[in-house]
């Protein structure tokens, strides 16, 4: 599949393009900036084609799906001026600001006939599943609680998009919502009920954030999130009987050869450790060019996009009223 790229993003630069490349049924044939960049880019990273505006790459008749990481608040426009151009699409996440926003894109990809997904990248890591097969399997009992955390130090620099308000910063937007998408996942359950609250920045900016999810089943859920704080990348599931610890959740690709680290621990003292490799850009990557190319199923499906956007927005509107919001 032929694949362009809209910006410059070092998230696109970094990651993607470079998952592109390892993956067995994509290239990466194009990118654009607004402006010159795009040329000096695709001339370090080997790409052959550079357009100077967006509407020159999804004009560009050989391309067949884009991958978009530009600032959250553009993503609906790009989004959906793809889509009329019959691109399929990847958008980093979150892919919308609300769930109206969503729902509005997901239309639209519908009408003209593309595919769209999210691209939570760290759901495509084997660990996730062995996770959810432990569970399963019974090696902890009946979960109760489930702990997620997803924290980095940020200078406070009003350049950086993440603390922009305007672009759609914010600590959930850019890492809590890995938090509440591994919970609803590894639950394969949606909450009934969300509570959180934030501090903020000069800006109003959310750049620590703290709050729960109650589920039917029982299940209580916490999560943290954070621009302020030592970084952590891990979730942590806690039965009757033991508890698995999930310590490279969402960035496992740090380590040289992108090993999740499982860690299980029973109410008999036995303890033991799992290292599953994974190179979960590059599994994403393949995935969506797959479902493309052969017309198959995405993993991750419509309903799944929009119930995890639905979650956001209820965790930012209890912090605007400081009340729970039931879902």
């Amino acid at each position: 599949m032929n694949w362009g790229v809209l910006s410059t993003a070092g998230i696109g630069r970094q990651q993607l393009i470079p998952a592109i490349k390892r993956s067995i049924n994509g290239r990466v044939s194009a990118i654009a900036s607004r402006g010159d960049k795009a040329k000096q880019i695709a001339a370090e990273l080997d790409i052959g084609r550079a357009y100077t505006s967006y509407e020159e790459l999804l004009a560009d008749p050989d391309i067949q799906a884009v991958y978009i990481p530009l600032p959250n608040s553009l993503h609906k426009q790009w989004v959906m001026e793809a889509a009329k151009h019959g691109k399929h699409i990847l958008c980093e996440k979150p892919a919308a600001l609300n769930e109206n926003e969503l729902q509005e894109m997901l239309d639209t990809c519908k009408t003209h006939g593309v595919r769209f997904m999210e691209a939570f990248m760290y759901q495509f890591h084997p660990q996730h599943q062995k996770v959810r097969d432990l569970i399963t399997q019974g090696e902890i009992g009946e979960v109760s609680l489930i702990r997620a955390s997803f924290s980095f130090l940020l200078q406070d620099d009003p350049e950086n998009i993440r603390l922009n308000k305007q672009l759609g910063g914010g600590a959930i937007y850019d890492v809590g919502c890995y938090c509440l998408h591994s919970i609803r996942e590894i639950l394969q359950e949606e909450p009934i009920r969300a509570y959180a609250h934030a501090r903020h920045n000069a800006a109003h900016v959310d750049t620590t954030v703290a709050g729960t999810l109650s589920f039917a089943s029982g299940v209580e859920a916490t999560f943290d999130c954070s621009f302020d704080q030592f970084p952590v990348n891990r979730y942590e599931v806690i039965g009757s009987t033991g508890k698995i610890e999930v310590l490279n959740a969402y960035r496992p690709d740090k380590n040289l050869d992108g090993a999740g680290l499982l860690r299980i621990s029973k109410s008999n003292g036995e303890t033991h450790e799992m290292h599953i490799e994974g190179d979960q850009y590059k599994l994403q990557v393949e995935h969506f060019a797959e479902a493309v190319l052969e017309n198959k199923p995405l993993f991750y499906t419509e309903e799944k996009m929009l119930n995890n956007i639905r979650a956001i927005d209820a965790c930012y509107k209890s912090i605007e009223t400081g009340e729970a919001v039931r879902l």
